[in-house]
């Protein structure tokens, strides 16, 4: 039987990732996608949707259908999963490896403000600005719902879970963006503080550095840490070099 990996994905990496591993004969790929976007692009090899019920369920699976690795490349916060995923690999007896693209790094001229949570930014953003460009997804938005006195732009994939702060313009837009586009918006929503979560990758960078050139303060939403004893692989031939330790068609 053919080796079997499980491409936790949702990434551009995992989409990547499964476009290699797709082209190798003798190999049998699939990628799981946890559904949250309704239109998702293309993906190699074979692909289900949904949660398999937590890390048991997880296991279950992988048992199953015969699973010889695990790559977890969800996206940098999806810590749940990767949660889930440390723990049915365990129970299966199966190796796991993460992608995790490199966490984008300050230079000179940015006005950056970390914060460890979306909460912690709502709580800083009023003494930051006015009005406020969020691009930290369309889940979690309920953390800014309180701040009345702000405006907000916000972008999203798909359209934003309620609740949202009152005062909210929503723009539906998938990257990768330019500096130039970025810069333009920024101006045009007179944004005067930027939010955004550490995703790294380059698709989505142009904010900060138009950001930088505008003078505007940004935070920076830091990644949650990864479960103790693992050591992320930064791309896609990182992984790929540890997978040929673990699975050989």
């Amino acid at each position: 039987m053919a080796p079997h990996v499980l491409i936790l994905g949702g990434t551009a990496e995992a989409r990547a990732l499964a476009a290699e591993l797709s082209a190798r004969p003798g190999l049998r790929v699939t990628t799981s996608l946890a559904g949250r976007v309704s239109r998702p692009g293309a993906v190699a090899g074979e692909v289900r949707v949904g949660g398999f019920g937590g890390a048991e369920g997880l296991a279950d699976w992988l048992r199953e259908r015969g699973v010889d690795a695990v790559v977890d490349a969800t996206h940098p916060f999806a810590r749940a999963i990767t949660a889930n995923a440390v723990r049915a690999t365990a129970a299966a007896g199966l190796p796991l490896v993460v992608l995790r693209r490199p966490g984008w790094r300050p230079g000179p001229g940015d006005r950056w403000h970390p914060v460890a949570s979306l909460t912690e930014a709502a709580e800083l953003l009023p003494r930051l600005g006015q009005r406020a460009f969020l691009t930290t997804g369309r889940l979690g938005l309920a953390a800014f719902a309180s701040l009345t006195d702000l405006s907000f732009v916000v972008r999203s994939v798909e359209p934003p879970e309620p609740p949202l702060p009152p005062h909210t313009r929503v723009v539906l837009a998938r990257g990768p963006f330019t500096v130039a586009g970025e810069t333009a918006l920024l101006r045009e929503h007179r944004v005067d503080v930027l939010v955004t979560k550490d995703s790294g990758g380059a698709a989505t960078a142009a904010k900060l550095t138009a950001a930088r050139d505008l003078g505007l303060p940004v935070v920076v939403v830091r990644r949650p840490p990864l479960p103790d004893g693992f050591t992320p692989a930064g791309d896609v031939p990182a992984v790929l070099e540890r997978l040929d330790a673990l699975v050989r068609p």
